[in-house]
C-alpha cells in the first residue's frame, strides 16, 4: 500500500531515471491534460511531499497522488507492460519510460506554484521541514479524536498510511480507536513514526517489526487470526466506516 516512504522511494526512482534528460515522448491520458505536451523540455527536479510527487520540467510540474492502487514503473522504452488499459501517463527520455499507472490523481500545474498544492499538509516525516514538537502538537490537538484517524490526517504530519497507522497503535498499546488523550507521550508517537518511515524509505518491502523475513515484517497489518507476535492472540480486524480503512489489532496488548 502506497505510504509515505514508497512515494519517497519512487521519486528516488524516478529521479534517477529522468532528472536532467529531454523528455522525447508526454502522452497524458487524462482528458483535461491530454493536450499538455512537453516533448523537448528537460526534467530538472523530481520531488516528494508526503504522499505527492512531483516531477518539473519546463514550465511545468507534473502532480501525481498514489492514492490506494497507483504507482510509477520505470523501465526500458518499448517494453511492453500489462494493464495498459490502467496507464495515466508516458514519459519517454532517451531509452527510458516512465509509466504512472493507475494514479489517483494527475494534474499537470505551474512550476512556481506547485507547493500550493500540498501547503495544507503537515511536518513531512521524510521531508526537510520535518519538526517533531509541531507533528506532537497537532497529534495532541483534539484529544477526543480515534489515534488511527489522527494519524491518518495528513495535516498532522504528512506520509502516515493506514499500514503505519496500524502499526503504530500496536506499538503504543492502544486500540485504534482510543483517543489521542490516551496517549502518554504525543512527542515520541511522532519520532516513532518518523524512525518507520525513514528505515523504510529505500526498501521496497516495508518492515516495522525489524525482521525482513517474509511475512514476519509486520506486527498486525493484514494478519487476522494470526497469533500475535508478542501474546499469541489472535489479531483482529474491523471494516471502518472511512473508505477503505480497515483496522487490525491485538485485544490483549491493545486497550
Amino acid at each position: 500500500m502506497p505510504e509515505g516512504d514508497t512515494v519517497f522511494h519512487t521519486a528516488a526512482t524516478l529521479r534517477e531515471a529522468l532528472v536532467g534528460k529531454t523528455l522525447t515522448r508526454c502522452d497524458i491520458r487524462v482528458p483535461r491534460y491530454a493536450t499538455v505536451d512537453l516533448r523537448g523540455n528537460t526534467v530538472d527536479e523530481v520531488i516528494s511531499r508526503g504522499k505527492h510527487l512531483f516531477i518539473r520540467v519546463g514550465p511545468a510540474s507534473i502532480h501525481s497522488h498514489l492514492k490506494m492502487d497507483g504507482s510509477w514503473r520505470v523501465s526500458p522504452r518499448g517494453r511492453p507492460v500489462g494493464s495498459a488499459h490502467k496507464i495515466r501517463i508516458i514519459l519517454e527520455a532517451g531509452d527510458i519510460q516512465a509509466l504512472g499507472i493507475d494514479l489517483g490523481v494527475l494534474e499537470v500545474v505551474d512550476r512556481e506554484n506547485d507547493q500550493d498544492v500540498v501547503a495544507y499538509l503537515g511536518p513531512d516525516l521524510l521531508g526537510d521541514d520535518w519538526n517533531p514538537e509541531l507533528a506532537a502538537l497537532n497529534l495532541a490537538a483534539d484529544p477526543d479524536r480515534p489515534i488511527a484517524a489522527a494519524l491518518l490526517d495528513q495535516r498532522v504530519m504528512a506520509g502516515v498510511g493506514n499500514v503505519y497507522a496500524n502499526e503504530l497503535c500496536f506499538v503504543f498499546g492502544r486500540l485504534p480507536t482510543s483517543p489521542v488523550g490516551s496517549l502518554a507521550d504525543p512527542l515520541r508517537v511522532a519520532t516513532r513514526a518518523r524512525e518507520m518511515l525513514w528505515s523504510n524509505r529505500a526498501r521496497a518491502n516495508r518492515t516495522t517489526t525489524g525482521n525482513r523475513r517474509h511475512k514476519q515484517e509486520l506486527w498486525v497489518y493484514g494478519r487476522e487470526r494470526e497469533p500475535c507476535r508478542r501474546c499469541g492472540t489472535p489479531i483482529r480486524r474491523a471494516e471502518s466506516s472511512a473508505a477503505d480503512r480497515v483496522s487490525y489489532w491485538c485485544p490483549s496488548c491493545q486497550r
